[in-house]
């Protein structure tokens, strides 16, 4: 008996520890006002800390706010525009005569304006380019063909028609009747690269080439 007592009177000196989980008694007090707390440090951060793409939006925004682009003139200081890129016109007799213009022209290039001999120069260059051009047809790059043909094409085009304004009266017309024999050449080598028809898009791209060459010796 004596044991026995002995043995309540340790088990009473031992403090009650309580139930780590499950004692069936929800926190609702303390985990409302942690998630309170935490919603407002969140609301306070989203606050104080916009995220990146906030900030470049806002960044935007003020760009095109600050920037008249819908009013702006061109200001064509040779190299570079700031504004609109205008549409430049062929003063020049280049143009094809049942259409009134030329059906590989690309818009929205602009064109700077190098003076006549560069301009002589870079007729030279796309030339060459142009000749170079003849190496994809064949290899299924109908897309780039189409696309290298008519930005190049239309840089000779505008090219063109500076030369010969410039030219003297007795050049102007061997100039004129060159250029409209390369464009009118250009013009069905771009309908045959349309159409994916290989055999007369290389016996185009022969006659074209023809021409090329006589580009560059008159542009020497």
């Amino acid at each position: 008996m004596a044991s026995t007592a002995n043995l309540s009177q340790i088990l009473g000196t031992i403090p009650v520890i309580s139930k780590l989980s499950g004692d069936g008694k929800p926190r609702t007090e303390a985990a409302a006002s942690r998630l309170v707390g935490n919603k407002v440090e969140e609301g306070q951060n989203n606050i104080l800390k916009p995220t990146r793409r906030l900030a470049l939006g806002l960044g935007t925004i003020g760009i095109f706010a600050n920037s008249n682009v819908a009013v702006s003139l061109a200001d064509d200081n040779g190299f570079w525009l700031n504004g609109p890129i205008p549409i430049p016109r062929a003063v020049n007799m280049i143009d094809n005569v049942e259409t009134g213009t030329r059906s590989f022209l690309k818009t929205g290039v602009y064109i700077a304006d190098i003076g006549t001999k560069g301009r002589q120069f870079r007729l030279k260059k796309y030339a060459f380019d142009l000749l170079a051009l003849g190496d994809l047809i064949g290899k299924d790059a109908w897309n780039y063909v189409k696309k290298y043909l008519r930005l190049k094409s239309t840089f000779m085009y505008f090219d063109f028609d500076k030369v010969i304004s410039a030219a003297t009266p007795d050049d102007k017309p061997p100039l004129l009747d060159l250029a409209n024999r390369l464009f009118d050449t250009v013009e069905k080598l771009e309908d045959a690269v349309k159409k994916q028809d290989l055999p007369q898009t290389e016996l185009l791209y022969h006659d074209t080439s023809v021409i090329l060459q006589e580009v560059m010796t008159k542009m020497a």
